[in-house]
């Protein structure tokens, strides 16, 4: 599958967090850095004003690199990252925001088949409706990571591209303002994102992701229209489990047409009978099997394309829903009093290794190579395999690594 520039951007954000901090404080080294990228964006035929104008001006922010290597002390659970992002103002916003801009939806939908419900989720998600795009310049963010050794070949490409974009009168250096890892606008695009799928909507031969709605609206409707977004499919719905289900079927590992899943005891949340169509879908129960269950479609896999996170597609889907109308969660997830960090994840997937389940690389990230490696120890300790994680579960794999110690 190939791989969104989207995606690329998050991955290259989080791999080398574990890495210990070494902060630049050479001011020759940064300007010598910034020579041999100016050599090469001429090379490459960004012009010499506009190479001279931004990296003969830019900064080396040593808070960059700080905020590079910060790794959250505690892992994330889905109902902190949820109830943190769905709320009833962020509901009304967005269906106000849909009304405001209802034809303007409706031309996007005509064009790409992107429902209006899903970009207007998407934009309350990534700057809350254009209230915070960052307040880094975009320029200085990128120069300053670009010179960091550890990843400056992705950087480096980035900012030539942030200068390709001010080559082409799109933006103002000045207005150029994003996240400290250089994404932006209302959308949050990173540079190489934009340049793939940015779209001028309003007809003034820019593509303005700061200052046009109507281009960052259509640039966020032709990039999930180019991740290969399907018309007419949902991203997927809350769904109600019979007792004494399998939980070992939950997981992005599993895929199963409705049909089949009906067939499993699966229904709606009022408990009607599914649609059961040949559509597939997979199970996810991100807080376990005493939370919510979702059964999620191809159009879910498209959400994750734009971020590698099954906490933010299932936010994403859920707002969308929500600001088209639909109420809360039948099931909402209830807010973990434990917390679990990073080092003891780190731990978990040492003793699951050592007990003989793989559980992918010892990062002490939950991805879901570790959430099916805590489903098998369930499995085969009898217990719900929901491969949801508590502190008892933890200290119950710890313990049964311990006695295969010498």
């Amino acid at each position: 599958m190939r791989l969104s520039r989207q995606f690329l951007a998050a991955f290259a954000l989080i791999t080398l967090a574990w890495l210990p901090i070494h902060v630049v404080e050479a001011s020759y080294s940064f300007d010598e850095c910034m020579a041999k990228i100016g050599s090469q964006a001429k090379t490459e035929g960004i012009s010499d004003k506009t190479v001279q104008y931004v990296l003969g001006k830019a900064k080396h922010i040593p808070r960059i690199i700080e905020l590079d290597r910060r790794q959250p002390e505690f892992t994330q659970t889905f109902a902190n990252y949820f109830n943190n992002r769905i709320n009833e103002e962020r509901v009304q916003r967005g269906r106000e925001l849909l009304a405001k801009y209802r034809p303007l939806l409706d031309k996007i939908y005509s064009e790409t088949g992107v429902p209006s419900q899903f970009l207007i989720s998407f934009w309350g998600l990534e700057s809350n409706y254009g209230g915070h795009f960052g307040e880094w310049s975009v320029t200085d963010s990128l120069a300053t990571l670009a010179c960091d050794p550890r990843r400056s070949s992705f950087f480096t490409q980035e900012l030539l591209n942030a200068l390709r974009i001010i080559d082409a009168g799109d933006i103002a250096p000045e207005r150029m303002l994003g996240s400290w890892a250089g994404a932006m606008g209302h959308m949050q695009f990173m540079p190489s994102t934009y340049l793939s799928y940015a779209k001028d909507m309003d007809g003034d031969g820019r593509r303005d992701l700061w200052g046009s709605i109507p281009d960052a609206l259509g640039s966020a409707a032709n990039f999930l229209r180019q991740l290969g977004w399907v018309s007419g499919l949902n991203w997927g719905q809350e769904v109600r489990l019979p007792p004494r289900f399998d939980y070992s079927l939950a997981g992005r590992g599993y895929m199963l047409s409705l049909a089949e899943w009906v067939k499993l005891g699966v229904t709606s949340t009022s408990g009607a009978p599914l649609n059961a169509s040949e559509h597939k879908a997979t199970l996810l129960v991100p807080s376990g099997h005493q939370g919510p269950a979702f059964l999620v479609t191809r159009n879910f896999q498209i959400i994750m394309r734009w971020n590698r996170s099954e906490f933010y597609a299932l936010s994403v889907g859920h707002l969308a829903d929500r600001i088209a109308g639909a109420g809360g969660l039948h099931r909402p997830p209830q807010a973990e009093t434990v917390k679990i960090s990073r080092e003891q994840v780190r731990q978990l997937q040492m003793d699951l290794s050592a007990l003989g389940i793989d559980a992918g690389e010892a990062d002490g990230v939950m991805g879901s190579a570790t959430r099916q490696a805590i489903s098998r120890f369930q499995q085969n300790t009898q217990r719900i395999a929901d491969g949801h994680l508590d502190a008892a579960l933890l200290h119950a794999i710890r313990e049964a690594a311990r006695t295969l110690s010498p």
